[in-house]
């Protein structure tokens, strides 16, 4: 049975086309994927990501099952409110999830985790947390909207009662606070995003969920949709589970080395796995921009000079106005790199990405 938001309404009143994604119901566009996906990188647009799972953790020995649980090093986390992008590994060192932590206290942790990933996530963390006493909530009584484009962070502030403008202004990136909306709706807003934009992604009572989203659209910032946001996510450089990484490809192998902390003592689970990757891993993720016409697609060939690999995302990027992709080829330099498409061996250019940071393009795209 297709899943829904609490937003599901909304976005039908707003006009919204509305497509299954991972069981859930939820808007691809709202008239133009490529408007909103140009009004993200030049003002500022909404995301309903409420389909995204909340997690907590409690209990006196938390970080000390973290440590055990991710590839990151909890351990940078001693500030309230810090957050950390990691990934979360089975044995065999193929990535579960990747998600985000964040630190509330010594006793408390917060997960956010994917969507798609949601009961085996659940259940692999429930798993291993039995031996270290540590409580597993999901907590599906929070709805979450990002908020991502240059005056995105203005225009949630905003919306803030007075005392807590100035604290969540100065939320630096990757860390998080409590909040309260003129509304008087209490908020948990963290200076994250998946869009290369700042903004904030924002916790919210599911039951004022719908008032708050009301809230920013009077403020001015548009809602957007699942394909902006996979479009703004692939010019930043940023992974899709379930199409660019999952249970069989290691963090190395998804560019993800620098989520890694090999530090001296800590046996998280997958590490003898992925740790001799840190010199040489068997795959490698690359950038690739096509000049000629056409569009790049999942699952088209890719021939290198070491053998063959494949597109993991493609698309047409509105920014650049060229297709670019992501693929997984065989590690060493790959010479002239072409693509299959159609039969046709199209020539690519390899790149380094971000493609873009920051609305702007960068050098050598």
């Amino acid at each position: 049975m297709t899943q829904k938001t609490i937003l599901n309404d909304t976005h039908r009143a707003m006009g919204a086309k509305m497509v299954d994604f991972g069981g859930w119901d939820m808007p691809i566009h709202y008239g133009s994927q490529i408007e909103e996906h140009h009004q993200v990188r030049r003002d500022a647009g909404m995301f309903d990501v409420s389909h995204m799972t909340v997690v907590d953790l409690r209990g006196a020995r938390t970080r000390e099952f973290l440590r055990q649980l991710v590839a990151n090093s909890v351990d940078k986390l001693q500030k309230p409110g810090k957050a950390l992008y990691t990934a979360m590994l089975n044995p065999q060192g193929g990535v579960i999830d990747d998600l985000i932590i964040y630190f509330m206290s010594e006793d408390w942790f917060r997960l956010v985790v994917n969507a798609a990933t949601r009961d085996k996530d659940i259940a692999w963390i429930t798993a291993q947390a039995r031996g270290f006493d540590v409580e597993v909530k999901e907590r599906p009584e929070f709805g979450m909207v990002a908020v991502q484009g240059p005056t995105a962070r203005a225009k949630v502030i905003d919306l803030l009662r007075e005392e807590d403008r100035a604290p969540v202004s100065k939320l630096v990136r990757f860390s998080a606070r409590e909040a309260r909306t003129v509304d008087g709706i209490d908020v948990f807003v963290a200076r994250t995003g998946y869009t290369g934009e700042d903004g904030f992604e924002i916790i919210v009572p599911e039951d004022r969920t719908v008032a708050f989203w009301n809230a920013l659209h009077a403020g001015g910032v548009a809602p957007a949709g699942l394909g902006a946001r996979d479009t703004l996510r692939l010019e930043a450089g940023m992974n899709l589970y379930g199409q660019d990484m999952d249970d069989s490809v290691s963090p190395y192998e998804a560019a993800l080395g620098w989520t890694v902390v090999l530090d001296e003592g800590r046996d998280f689970t997958g590490r003898s796995v992925i740790e001799p990757q840190a010199k040489s891993a068997p795959r490698q993720m690359i950038g690739l921009v096509m000049d000629e016409k056409g569009v790049l697609r999942h699952g088209q060939r890719v021939i290198t000079a070491n053998g063959d690999g494949e597109i993991l995302s493609g698309t047409f990027s509105p920014t650049i106005g060229k297709a670019i992709a992501f693929a997984r080829v065989p590690a060493g330099e790959p010479g002239d790199v072409r693509v299959d498409i159609r039969g046709k061996e199209v020539p690519v250019r390899v790149v380094k990405f971000p493609f873009v940071r920051d609305g702007k393009i960068q050098d050598g795209i």
